[in-house]
């Protein structure tokens, strides 16, 4: 075989597929509990002081780190947000992902929280707080659900010459929806939101 093709060959022999343009991955966990023997979906209110989304409800989770698993991170970031130790919580399957516009993807993961919600601190430096919503109440209210549009923005020196029809060319625009579920004064909204009316959907 051709030395070149024979490299080519070594080089996809082992490759796993990754999401082209995606830069940052994300791991997060749908953690369901038990309350008042009623299953509960657990919340975090994320911290004031946090850069980035402070006091947005989101649910445990974080960045990937090199070498490591999205089921992994998905524990581990759970563990250092509620403080918990890895036999408080058990993985009973792997949810959907998401790619979303920001070159950034979102894996997620279902466990059941082995502890009393009353014996969990979370960490102040990461959470605000946390709080459960009954699992019913999503099988019963669906989001409310607004379109939204993504217009593509170009460059000055973008090359219109080297593309068919140039500054006419017709550019296809993204479309899509936000979701906003509202629980008494708590409304969950953006990706939260998109990755839990999927897993109800998957669900029910």
């Amino acid at each position: 075989m051709d030395r070149e093709l024979f490299t080519i060959k070594e080089k996809f022999r082992h490759k796993k597929p990754r999401a082209i343009d995606v830069k940052n991955a994300y791991s997060v966990l749908i953690p369901l509990i038990k309350r008042d023997n009623e299953v509960h979906i657990l919340f975090e209110k994320r911290a004031l002081s946090l850069k980035n989304q402070p006091g947005e409800i989101s649910f445990p989770g974080g960045g990937i780190e090199r070498g490591e698993y999205s089921r992994d991170a998905a524990i581990r970031e759970t563990c250092e947000e509620l403080l918990l130790n890895k036999r408080d919580l058990s993985i009973i399957g792997k949810g959907d992902f998401l790619v979303n516009p920001y070159s950034a993807i979102i894996y997620s993961y279902v466990g059941i929280l082995n502890i009393e919600f009353d014996a969990i601190s979370p960490s102040k430096e990461e959470v605000e707080s946390i709080f459960t919503i009954p699992l019913d109440f999503f099988k019963i209210n669906k989001p409310k659900s607004y379109k939204t549009k993504i217009n593509l923005i170009r460059e000055d020196s973008f090359p219109y010459e080297l593309i068919p029809n140039g500054r006419n060319y017709k550019w296809k625009r993204a479309e899509g929806e936000m979701d906003f579920y509202v629980y008494k004064d708590i409304v969950i909204w953006g990706f939260t939101a998109k990755m839990l009316r999927n897993f109800i959907k998957n669900i029910y």
